[in-house]
């Protein structure tokens, strides 16, 4: 009899708050442009705290949805609603084998990423990728889980090649591999002193514009991603 059961996914009031929102730009209810309830008037009109509004309009604006002015309050972009289809997109009710070619894709597109950054980089776009990696490894210095910071880098990666295309496929399918690939790892402090020495290498070889030996960095780099997703039971 349990076999026809299926395990109760209990959502949190930060992702029933971004996927109401969802509902609302998917809809057209919401165009870009248009200005968001501020986050009292959200949190009262949703029966849930200022803190479950106020991350739920970070995590949009991490993922280029919405975007905060500190003077005219909250407005959708649109830039990233691809972005936001993939995020709450239930990628872990997936077979294995659609888990696998979803990480198998992910890799293809990292390489390709990190092998047009090394070519095509500029001087800004090496900056921000630093900065995103310094980001990364202050959380975990701190002892944080730091699954964002992680996904920034790789994203700023993607920014660099100047594929407007391949930068939004990573967004679509990374956020949820990243995520879980992350939480349920065991994050020891090896694990974090072989990431950052890794995020070091790629950025090295993407500093020189050297395109073959960034793609070869990048692929050591998500050997651990490429073991995890063969392991992986939804």
């Amino acid at each position: 009899m349990l076999e026809n059961l299926h395990k109760i996914e209990v959502q949190s009031p930060v992702d029933l708050i971004i996927t109401q929102i969802r509902n609302l730009i998917s809809t057209k209810q919401v165009l870009p442009g248009d200005k968001l309830p501020s986050e009292r008037k959200l949190a009262e009109h949703l029966g849930v705290s200022r803190g479950n509004v106020r991350a739920a309009i970070s995590k949009l604006e991490f993922y280029g949805i919405v975007k905060v002015h500190a003077n005219s309050g909250t407005r959708v972009t649109g830039l990233g609603i691809p972005a936001l289809e993939g995020l709450i997109t239930d990628i872990l009710a997936m077979e294995n084998v659609d888990f696998g070619s979803l990480v198998d894709t992910r890799i293809l597109l990292e390489k390709e990423a990190t092998r047009l950054a090394a070519i095509k980089r500029t001087d800004q776009d090496l900056k921000e990728i630093k900065t995103a990696m310094l980001n990364y490894e202050n959380k975990l210095m701190k002892g944080e889980q730091a699954v964002e910071e992680d996904l920034l880098f790789h994203i700023k990666i993607a920014e660099a090649s100047k594929n407007s295309v391949l930068k939004s496929l990573m967004l679509i399918i990374t956020p949820d591999i990243v995520k879980n690939f992350i939480n349920l790892k065991v994050c020891d402090e090896s694990n974090n002193r072989k990431t950052i020495e890794e995020h070091r290498q790629i950025i090295d070889m993407i500093s020189t514009r050297d395109a073959d030996q960034a793609e070869k960095a990048m692929t050591t780099h998500l050997e651990a991603v490429k073991a995890f997703s063969q392991n992986f039971k939804p």
